[in-house]
């Protein structure tokens, strides 16, 4: 047990935060490795989570740093074709495979690594408890000793967790609980797009994310997510809108698409990708009570282009403008970008940062931003693109054809 010290004689390690050479992976955990800090890293079943935290070890290991790659699912010969498709050759990355963490402790010891990777906890069981790997006791118990582990030997310990059908980390909420940092491995096997956002961070922002793009030699960053999302986006098209959403820290300029059209069906469909299906219904609503355009007897249709989930309040108008462009199948202008949040009473209201989503916009050339009037006289001096502001929907279809 440690004495009780003056807080401000604590003294903090300058260097105490390890690059991992992943600059997208180092945002998401606010900065780089803490030191002695136990992160749990989630994600469905071949999105590339073994992929990504072999690349993490590799970053490590080619700073002169001993990392150890603890598997309990792969044999080492899986592991070195894996490094040798993502060109990891490096004589500090050690691997070792087995379940038994008892077994497991004794060449830690003997290693005594700076980094170490656990891939995957569910595999892992200690010979003190007669359940089977992956139960609750077992896990509970697992990552406790790897806990001890990492605060006593000032060690940076990764957890790779497998996921429910719900996308929830297995096993019990204790898990993460017990661990400094939450990482969720995002995205879809059609799209080559990957996300990491940190949804819990002791050491940093949450909801903070890193955006990758699945390559034959692994993953690869994507420095610029905003002209990576726009890129394909049609000109000219009816019910497509940008959007600057807020991602932890960075500004995202993403498409919301939007497809509305007369149900041939009794009960008409709402199918949501990447945003919240119940989001979509009030705002249907909002709109028919509040401006008199009824889409209660149609089929709507919203989409994130390009896999991104997006779930701040900032979006509602652009869904709105979506939804408005494609019922009245009139394009909205190519050069505007729209964000704010829409109440029950049909009011337009003020979002966070709304300085760092105009700045994002403006890089990639949008002229013109619609947006509500108490973030537009607090943007007026700093935006060079024109500001609409606008304090209910009422007003919307005017601006936006």
């Amino acid at each position: 047990m440690g004495r009780p010290q003056v807080i401000n004689a604590i003294s903090i390690d300058p260097k105490h935060r390890l690059k991992t050479g992943i600059i997208e992976f180092d945002r998401a955990l606010g900065g780089g490795l803490i030191r002695g800090s136990i992160i749990l890293l989630g994600g469905e079943p071949g999105i590339g989570k073994s992929t990504l935290i072999l690349q993490v070890a590799g970053g490590i290991s080619d700073q002169g740093l001993k990392s150890l790659y603890l598997s309990g699912e792969e044999s080492p010969q899986q592991i070195k074709l894996r490094a040798k498709r993502l060109s990891i050759n490096s004589e500090n990355l050690f691997v070792v495979t087995g379940n038994c963490i008892e077994d497991l402790f004794e060449e830690m010891e003997e290693l005594k690594p700076d980094l170490l990777v656990v891939d995957s906890i569910q595999t892992i069981y200690t010979n003190a408890l007669p359940s089977t790997p992956g139960s609750v006791g077992q896990l509970r118990e697992v990552s406790a000793r790897f806990l001890r582990f990492a605060k006593e030997t000032n060690t940076p310990v990764f957890l790779v967790g497998h996921v429910t059908k719900d996308g929830a980390i297995a096993g019990p909420k204790l898990l993460e609980h017990l661990v400094d940092t939450v990482l969720y491995f995002e995205g879809d096997s059609s799209h080559v797009f990957r996300i990491i956002r940190a949804v819990k961070n002791r050491y940093g922002s949450t909801n903070e994310i890193g955006v990758f793009e699945m390559k034959e030699a692994g993953l690869k960053e994507v420095g610029n997510p905003s002209r990576l999302f726009l890129e394909e986006r049609p000109e000219g098209a009816v019910g497509s809108v940008v959007i600057p959403c807020l991602e932890g820290t960075r500004p995202v300029l993403v498409e919301i698409q939007a497809l509305v059209g007369t149900s041939p069906f009794g009960m008409p469909r709402r199918t949501a990708i990447g945003v919240d299906h119940n989001r979509i219904s009030l705002l249907v609503a909002v709109l028919g009570k509040r401006i008199g355009i009824e889409m209660g007897d149609q089929d709507i249709f919203v989409n994130v282009a390009g896999g991104l989930k997006v779930d701040e309040p900032a979006a509602d108008l652009g869904i709105v403008s979506a939804m408005i462009s494609s019922f009245l199948d009139k394009p909205v202008s190519p050069n505007l970008v729209i964000f704010g949040e829409v109440g029950l009473a049909g009011e337009v209201r003020g979002v966070n940062q709304p300085e760092l989503r105009i700045k994002e916009a403006e890089k990639l050339g949008f002229t013109r931003c619609l947006l509500s009037k108490s973030n537009m006289e607090s943007c007026k001096s700093a935006a060079t693109m024109k500001l609409v502001g606008i304090d209910s929907v009422r007003g919307l279809i005017d601006e936006l054809f």
